[in-house]
């Protein structure tokens, strides 16, 4: 018994000191960046209720409570995230504990059998079969058998025992990831229940501010200067892909050399990058122009691509893309394969979500209320992404198509 205790709390030691040391860094990382993500929201909103009423209702405050939003939506996308990773650590510990229930069960109809059995015809020692037989060569075929059948049984009684073992360790661990899970799932309503309130405080703002046209003005020249900022984030995006594509060639030039130059093999080691942005699993983006998918299922556009004139603010501005004023579903979709690479909160914009498609081209959604995905995330064709906010100029989707560093018409490339 005491071999078996002491066997039994080495694997436990065994396997759960490896579950903690896999999983510390990540959990501290996800700790970190939540306890960043709720400071900035707390200063954010002693900021907004250090604000006189007058102020509560002005372009300031707008943004102040749409970038809460943005950082409250961050934290539910983790934590969904997280929920949904314990879920498939759960589900493996199930399939681990019915595999070895399976397991014992086996071995203990094996050892069910040999007790009838024995019961029934007695038992045999060598000396037994030796004696009964007709022949000498049939004695020793029989105690043959008798070992490998004493052999096999003692094997059969020791993968029992580890079984048992193994069960135990098993469903401890299934208990810890349920508890794990059970904390996220609970900080997760909790977060969905402040999105909510948020979003309610964000729309009584901006009903006050629709009343004055010249905040309505102020609002729309915000938005735009905030469209040369995508620019600029959409440069550096090309900028990051095309130095990891320089790394990569350089690597595969070393390894190359490496291979030829056998008396001094170097070691070499690939590049880091935080989120993998790769497309190379992606369907040609080019070979989809004039066929994409909208990326909101019923809309009209409203502001096309290039100088447009305000019919209303009469000001002539350039527009990067479309915007796309949504009736009905607010959901926006992906128009293409692709990996999310940035989702960014901009002044007097909100939400900035964009995504990096096979052969250097991107797309951006803008003005997003709530974001499904989180950077790095491979999104299918038609895949949810996020929802539309809603603006001073009401539910519009700010839509861009980038060729490398260069903005295209959307018209051209989505279906007619």
């Amino acid at each position: 018994m005491v071999k078996f205790l002491l066997k039994f709390f080495l694997i436990f030691f065994i396997l759960f000191s490896d579950l903690s040391f896999s999983q510390t860094d990540d959990i501290e990382k996800s700790k970190q960046e939540l306890i960043k993500i709720k400071d900035e929201i707390t200063r954010l909103e002693k900021e907004l209720a250090q604000k006189t009423k007058k102020e509560k209702k002005s372009l300031s405050a707008l943004d102040n409570i749409s970038k809460q939003n943005f950082l409250v939506n961050k934290m539910l996308v983790n934590l969904r995230t997280e929920e949904k990773q314990k879920q498939e650590q759960i589900n493996i510990q199930i399939k681990t504990i019915e595999d070895i229930e399976r397991e014992i069960k086996t071995l203990q109809n094996n050892y069910a059998k040999y007790v009838t059995s024995t019961y029934k015809n007695g038992s045999y020692s060598d000396w037994e079969s030796l004696l009964n037989a007709a022949s000498f060569q049939q004695a020793v075929i029989r105690i043959e058998y008798l070992k490998r059948f004493a052999a096999s049984r003692k094997k059969d009684l020791i993968n029992f025992e580890k079984n048992k073992s193994d069960l135990i360790t098993a469903k401890q661990k299934l208990q810890i990831e349920l508890k794990a899970q059970h904390i996220i799932t609970l900080q997760k309503e909790s977060e969905e229940k402040t999105l909510k309130q948020k979003i309610a405080e964000e729309k009584k703002i901006l009903n006050e501010l629709k009343k004055d046209k010249k905040l309505i003005t102020n609002s729309v020249t915000e938005k735009r200067k905030s469209e040369k900022k995508i620019a600029d984030l959409i440069v550096k995006l090309v900028e990051e892909a095309e130095k990891k594509r320089k790394a990569e060639e350089e690597l595969k030039k070393r390894e190359l050399l490496a291979s030829t130059e056998t008396k001094t093999k170097k070691e070499i080691v690939p590049a880091e990058y935080d989120v993998n942005l790769s497309t190379a699993t992606f369907g040609s983006f080019a070979e989809m122009k004039g066929k994409l998918n909208w990326p909101v299922s019923k809309g009209k556009v409203v502001r096309g691509f290039g100088e447009s004139l305000n019919p209303k603010l009469k000001t002539l501005t350039v527009n990067y893309g479309i915007d796309i004023r949504a009736s009905g579903d607010l959901s926006v979709k992906s128009v293409g394969d692709g990996v999310v690479s940035a989702v960014e909160w901009l002044p007097g914009y909100g939400t900035v979500l964009i995504m990096s498609h096979k052969g250097n081209f991107r797309t951006v959604y803008g003005h997003l209320a709530e974001v499904f995905v989180k950077e790095g995330d491979k999104v299918k064709t038609a895949g949810l992404i996020g929802k539309i906010s809603e603006g001073v100029e009401g539910n519009i989707l700010h839509f861009e198509v980038w060729n490398g560093r260069q903005n295209v018409d959307p018209l051209i490339w989505l279906k007619k």
